[in-house]
């Protein structure tokens, strides 16, 4: 996958996923909520609403992203500690992403 592919907005993107369950602030200012529905993307505008589905397992959430990230060549979204769960992540896992309307 292109570099570009991986930053440029998109209404649907397939690739790798991470999590992160720590940090104080998030990157439009809220405070962060490790259980919360939330995510971070590195171009989609903040309050975007996201499908991400674990192609292994077929379990899929819908997380608001709030953050900027991931800062981890290759990955194409950060999760915060409860979607990752809801997932069934364990580390990263890839997954497709569709904005949801």
């Amino acid at each position: 996958m292109s570099l570009a592919a991986l930053s440029a907005p998109a209404t649907a993107q397939s690739g790798a996923a991470s999590w992160y369950g720590s940090g104080r602030k998030t990157a439009n200012g809220e405070r962060f909520n490790p259980n919360g529905m939330t995510a971070a993307h590195r171009s989609l505008p903040f309050g975007t609403r996201v499908r991400v589905e674990n192609k292994r397992n077929g379990r899929s959430v819908v997380v608001r992203i709030n953050d900027r990230g991931p800062f981890v060549r290759g990955r194409i979204i950060d999760l915060a500690k409860g979607p990752a769960r809801a997932l069934g992540m364990g580390g990263t896992t890839y997954v497709s992403l569709n904005v949801v309307n």
